[in-house]
């Protein structure tokens, strides 16, 4: 189990580096949800045809 390890320790360490990225963009995300932020970024309140407030015919 060393041996892999002590082979393979860079691959390892960018590996975990990049699951540490991806998890701080999906928190981002979440928290940005949760404030209101829509997914361009903006205003949702004041935009009609963003985050599914567009009229239904």
């Amino acid at each position: 189990m060393l041996n892999f390890l002590a082979q393979n320790y860079g691959s390892i360490i960018a590996g975990a580096v990049v699951i540490a990225i991806l998890a701080l963009a999906a928190v981002k995300m979440v928290r940005d949800k949760r404030s209101g932020k829509g997914g361009c970024g903006g205003n949702c309140a004041d935009c009609a045809s963003c985050c599914g407030k567009q009229k239904r015919k």
